[in-house]
């Protein structure tokens, strides 16, 4: 009888090590994850802000990419095709301990942290119906909520409120509880918004966006031209829409995947040059532009700070405080 008590106890333990992330730590020192092909595949590389100590956390010769961080830093949620359809896993942050989120696998991309640390969102495509359906998920349960047909690209807001998206080409909120939407900015402005990027109080977003109205001439069904292509780039705004601000120069190459960082001061962004895609980021305050990446197709990128990490514990219910005010008290 004591031996199956041990046993039983034993188990236990090992399902919540399993279970709860705890195990894993975070960094201790401001970190950036993207995403590389300088393998001959893409993989999830870390990297210091400053561009320095780049290094290959999957190692594999299937495609990982769209790596995101818990908010308390001790885990890295990603996409992969390992298993021949895109879906999604977790792994600490040296890359060890890779296992898949969902048993039952379909196609899943675009994660998205709850500010919990136990919900999260992605995008499922249904490709019968060419549809993009946003999923909510709580970790170990298998049974997701759907969320919301048409948006992609979701962004969990840090008071877990509500997630931005892209809607028709446009960046709008969907609240959490009341599936309500609400655009960013007026309905005259154009289409072609993408990539909504919260700072950490919530108060602005950064998203990409080719403000342009398409060439009066273009014919259906014809391609857009290139120059027209290359004037998306990188803006911010208030969350109510205001202060709308260019970040980065129009022109060309486009510029994509905007990140803001922690602090609120920098945000990464995705641009071509010399024939390639690199992570650069940009300072708000002096606008100065650093290329923080110089090899074959690199793209993407998601922040963690451990000066602005929450020490989420597990909750049925998204917090309602942001992480910039749990920082102040």
């Amino acid at each position: 009888m004591k031996c199956l008590l041990i046993f039983f106890l034993t188990s236990l333990m090992l399902l919540c090590a399993r279970m709860d992330p705890a195990g894993a730590e975070a960094p201790l020192t401001p970190k950036i994850v993207f995403t590389s092909a300088r393998d001959g595949n893409y993989e999830v590389y870390i990297m210091n802000p400053d561009g320095s100590e780049q290094i290959n956390l999957t190692q594999h010769p299937a495609n990982d990419l769209q790596a995101v961080w818990s908010p308390n830093g001790e885990q890295i949620l990603f996409a992969s095709d390992r298993n021949g359809v895109r879906d999604l896993y977790l792994m600490d942050p040296d890359g060890s301990d890779v296992e898949r989120v969902f048993e039952k696998e379909v196609y899943r991309e675009n994660p998205t942290w709850a500010p919990n640390g136990k919900q999260i969102a992605y995008v499922h495509i249904n490709w019968n119906l060419l549809n993009f359906i946003i999923h909510i998920a709580t970790l170990g349960e298998q049974e997701p909520e759907e969320f919301a047909v048409g948006p992609s690209q979701p962004a969990w807001s840090p008071d877990g409120s509500q997630i931005a998206c892209s809607v028709g080409g446009r960046i709008a909120f969907i609240n959490i509880r009341t599936r309500l939407q609400k655009r960013l900015l007026p309905r005259k402005a154009t289409h072609w918004q993408f990539h909504p990027s919260w700072s950490g109080t919530g108060n602005k977003i950064a998203f990409a966006w080719n403000s342009n109205p398409l060439p009066p001439d273009l014919e259906p069904g014809q391609p857009v031209p290139g120059e027209w292509v290359d004037q998306q780039t990188i803006y911010i705004a208030n969350y109510d829409g205001t202060d709308l601000q260019q970040l980065v120069d129009q022109g060309g190459p486009y510029a994509q995947y905007p990140a803001l960082s922690p602090s609120g001061d920098e945000v990464l962004y995705t641009q071509e040059i010399n024939g390639q895609f690199q992570v650069f980021k940009v300072n708000m305050n002096s606008g100065i532009r650093t290329q923080l990446t110089d090899n074959v197709r690199s793209f993407g990128g998601d922040w963690f700070d451990p000066e602005y990490a929450l020490s989420v514990s597990l909750q049925p219910h998204p917090l309602t405080t942001t992480w910039a005010e749990v920082k102040k008290r």
